[in-house]
């Protein structure tokens, strides 16, 4: 099993981020101001400072982050391999309704516990990797053991599968009829399989590159310049034209003011 991955999050000013796509796991820990979650299924959610907020999946969410008056955003962000989930829910069958978006309130089931056991897993590096991965489950058995369920049984959507492998290497110039035959189909029979998701293949490939752009600007120090090349745009130009049309900000105003 791989480790889990950590990611410090900060925003300078309040932004909505329309169709966002979770492939994995994703746990948020909010830390400064408040997370809004729209889903086409769950209405809106809020999450507040101590608050966890779990996206499982296949996810498709409208977020707004908000800072608070004078400070930016802050949240740490998990990432959990299917195998890790696997490995404490498996056992479990499945609700009769898919449980999507879930709040593990602050108040009341205190969250930042489970945070605090994760850093101090990653950050100890006398560990053996097998006491780690060890460690590294019991996040999810006390969220069990709390009543929360996390999906095991991940149906391999097209947009997931087409996703995973673009982001093996963001900055080559995938083409669909490369895409196609790397899932040993025709073009046109990868376009059919893709329309029932309603995405066409250069909006699920642009859309991967921006959520990795702006995944970079909340965690990084990293110039847009340098950014717009990592994620495939030929110019910094082009990058930040498609990251406003999409999110209706540029990216530089993402980063935290003390950046």
């Amino acid at each position: 099993m791989e480790k889990v991955s950590i990611y410090q999050i900060s925003q300078a000013t309040t932004a909505t981020f329309a169709d966002l796509y979770f492939r994995l796991t994703f746990f948020f820990f909010i830390e400064r101001g408040s997370k809004h979650v729209e889903t086409p299924t769950q209405g809106e959610m809020l999450g507040c400072e101590g608050d966890l907020m779990i996206f499982p999946p296949g996810s498709m969410v409208t977020m707004v982050n908000r800072p608070i008056l004078g400070e930016d955003y802050r949240a740490l962000g998990v990432c959990f391999t299917h195998a890790l989930i696997d490995a404490v829910y498996a056992d479990l069958p499945s609700p009769a309704e898919a449980k999507g978006v879930q709040i593990v309130r602050a108040a009341s089931h205190h969250p930042a516990q489970i945070l605090a056991l994760i850093q101090s897993t990653l950050e100890d590096e006398t560990l053996p990797d097998v006491i780690r991965q060890h460690r590294l489950l019991e996040p999810l058995i006390w969220l069990r053991e709390h009543g929360i369920y996390l999906p095991t049984q991940v149906e391999d959507h097209p947009i997931s599968q087409v996703r995973s492998l673009i982001e093996t290497d963001l900055s080559h110039p995938w083409m669909a009829n490369e895409v196609a035959a790397h899932f040993a189909m025709s073009e046109a029979t990868m376009r059919r399989w893709l329309s029932k998701t309603g995405q066409r293949f250069a909006k699920i490939l642009l859309h991967t590159r921006l959520e990795h752009g702006l995944s970079l600007l909340q965690t990084t120090d990293a110039q847009v310049s340098e950014i717009a090349l990592d994620c495939g745009f030929k110019t910094p130009s082009h990058f930040s034209d498609a990251f406003r049309k999409r999110f209706g900000i540029k990216p530089k105003d993402i980063g935290s003011a003390a950046k």
